[in-house]
């Protein structure tokens, strides 16, 4: 996985270039935090958006991306985005241990790649 992300301004919004890995990372975790029994609150409380709005960043992200591409997002999608890579984690604690097989098995990465991809968005937004 890629460990720097480039986003440019565009108006009021964002332009990320994604790596497929980095588009496939956000994917799997904010698809994981909205499993189906998750309510507009808890979604609310993990990542800052309801389910429609976390809906609509993963239908932009979805699809098995071949190349890297840009995606628009908003300043608040981006921070829905980061708050996902930085929670899905912390619902594999077991006992106050992380637990990385789990993890790995149902999102298909490992920690460090959603932890490394979360500094890449905020030292790519830090030069904006």
């Amino acid at each position: 996985m890629l460990r720097q992300l480039k986003l440019t301004r565009d108006g009021d919004a964002l332009v990320a270039r994604l790596a497929p890995s980095q588009a496939s990372a956000m994917y799997e975790a904010l698809t994981y935090l909205r499993a189906p029994n998750a309510g507009d609150e808890e979604l609310t409380l993990l990542v800052g958006a309801g389910r429609e709005a976390v809906d609509a960043v993963v239908e932009r992200l979805a699809g098995s991306h071949t190349e890297s591409f840009d995606i628009r997002l908003r300043w608040e999608e981006l921070h829905m985005v980061h708050s996902a890579l930085t929670t899905a984690p912390t619902m594999f604690l077991t006992r106050g241990v992380f637990t990385e097989e789990p993890f790995h098995i149902q999102l298909g990465f490992y920690r460090e790649n959603f932890d490394a991809l979360a500094l890449a968005i905020v030292n790519a937004a830090a030069q904006v």
